[in-house]
């Protein structure tokens, strides 16, 4: 196993000691990862969904199926974070990373394609990153625009950024060779990043007067800034899955390679092309769902055509629950976004972090098996590793469990996890422990449950100051347990703060048995 070894460098610090052999033998690994989708979106795991997904339908059937699968927050840019570190996102920060914001990741944090290039990888990031870049401002922001509040906010412009040098600290800077994205969709600035640097620069405004186009379901989401003449958002996804298809295509004969494509869909602005409208029974948000299918369709083909498909490992998954209009679409349509969880993206109820997850490893993943272990995508880093014989430094992704022998079908020893924590804001924190979960508080909302979802649902809000559910028994965390279970309160309210005191909460794993 290859070594990694701190160099003194602003811009990747950890390298191998020298170039990785190319391995032939190494399989390639994509990772699929959707913006906003809730896990009961996807027709293979929701008898009651009201969207096709044929192509995930397909994966999951020649791969492993998670039920109990979990991303770090109910937020983007953390649970992106999360996945592509191997650490928890709050010994980081909690929020995302905002329009012009600094980049989530310390110089000092070692990274998924960091660590496979040490075993020879070739590493390319297609998509949305939302973690942030080092941008270099020739002065403040000089615009202001009224927000839906009503309040005056300031917001950079075209001439206050200088264009003219590489963006430092994203994906280049994070350990992968290639990137070639919108940055964020809904987030300034409007235009196309391939590598460091910008392919057109922004000359004009996006405003919440000039875009230019309509959704067909909710709002724009559009932050203020800078944009390229005649910016189409309706173009972000079909383009980012030509971009895609073609690089897969590019790829040569034994030279393994890992490739993070990261949709900006189904999350808002829910805006499905044409073609792909009234394609579900879900409304807009139903047809950008089968879109968005269709799009991990389209990579499968690729991969298939190439000759790649059998081996490849593909991963898909998604970085929190769906956004807060799944409340309206479930009592206008009957789809439920979040199956029979309760919340939403945001929540530290299951709907804010229980997400799809899928795993097809051909030759060593049993075709149509589901798994019911817990899991979260902080460990999809110490897994990958353990299936590629790179060797993580000491440092390295210090909340992540290596699940392979799951996808092997190998014996285990059961649960893989002592325990996993969910949080997504700092005042909000729950810690799941076999098939106890606990809540530091009197409810695990953030976004706002109409009332007519409540009494559609028949949900009761709590009145003590914690709560404690049994998910085996009550998955749907309708029985407050916390009153008659004090001590089981106690073990998981301590073990909760003995993590987030430490520094590492991934525990030495048992050996096979």
């Amino acid at each position: 196993m290859k070594k990694i070894l701190l160099v003194a460098s602003p811009f990747m610090v950890f390298l191998s000691a020298q170039s990785a052999e190319k391995k032939s033998n190494q399989p390639n690994i994509v990772i699929i990862y959707a913006d906003d989708m809730g896990y009961g979106d996807l027709n293979c795991q929701n008898p009651d969904s009201k969207i096709p997904t044929p192509n995930l339908d397909k994966l999951a059937s020649e791969g492993m199926r998670f039920t109990d699968a979990h991303s770090s927050s109910g937020i983007s840019s953390p649970s992106r974070f999360g996945m592509l570190t191997g650490m928890y996102h709050w010994r980081r920060q909690h929020g995302i990373v905002n329009s012009f914001g600094k980049p989530f990741f310390k110089d000092s944090d070692i990274t998924l394609p960091q660590i496979l290039k040490t075993q020879g990888y070739t590493t390319a990031c297609i998509g949305k990153w939302h973690l942030g870049w080092d941008w270099e401002f020739e002065n403040k922001p000089s615009g202001e625009f009224q927000n839906s509040k009503g309040k005056m906010e300031k917001y950079y412009q075209p001439q206050d950024i200088d264009w003219s040098k590489p963006i430092k600290g994203g994906p280049l800077s994070r350990g992968f060779d290639y990137y070639f994205g919108d940055g964020t969709i809904n987030f300034p600035p409007y235009t196309w990043f391939e590598n460091d640097r910008v392919v057109e620069i922004p000359t004009e405004n996006m405003l919440p007067e000039n875009i230019g186009f309509n959704t067909k379901e909710g709002n724009w989401e559009f932050r203020p800034g800078p944009k390229v003449k005649g910016w189409n958002p309706y173009e972000v996804l079909p383009t980012l899955t030509k971009k895609t298809v073609a690089w897969i295509k590019n790829r040569k004969d034994n030279e393994p390679f890992f490739l993070y494509f990261a949709l900006p869909s189904p999350h808002a602005p829910i805006i499905p092309n044409d073609e792909f409208d009234n394609k579900s029974k879900a409304g807009a948000y139903g047809d950008f769902v089968f879109q968005t299918d269709w799009v991990a369709g389209q990579v499968l083909q690729a991969l298939k055509d190439k000759g790649l498909d059998e081996n490849t490992i593909v991963i898909f998954s998604a970085d929190n629950g769906a956004e807060h209009y799944a409340f309206k679409r479930a009592e206008t349509y009957g789809h439920f976004s979040m199956g029979k969880d309760r919340g939403l993206k945001r929540d530290v109820w299951e709907g804010g972090h229980h997400i799809p997850f899928v795993v097809k490893w051909p030759g060593h993943t049993k075709a149509g098996s589901v798994s019911t272990e817990v899991i979260s995508q902080v460990d999809i880093m110490a897994t990958l590793a353990k299936i590629t014989g790179a060797e993580l430094p000491k440092k390295a992704a210090p909340d992540s469990y290596d699940f392979s022998r799951v996808l092997k079908g190998e014996r285990y020893k059961s649960p893989i996890r002592e325990a996993t924590v969910h949080n997504t804001y700092e005042d909000k924190w729950a810690i799941r422990k076999g098939d106890w979960l606990y809540i530091n508080g009197p409810t695990g909302s953030t976004s706002t449950m109409p009332e007519s979802f409540k009494k559609l649902k028949e949900y009761t809000d709590f009145n003590t100051k914690v709560l404690l559910f049994n998910l085996k028994d009550d998955p749907e965390q309708r029985i407050n347990l916390s009153e008659t279970n004090p001590e089981k309160v106690k073990e998981l309210d301590a073990l909760l703060q003995e993590y987030r005191k430490s520094e590492r909460t991934a525990k030495k794993q048992s050996q096979r048995i």
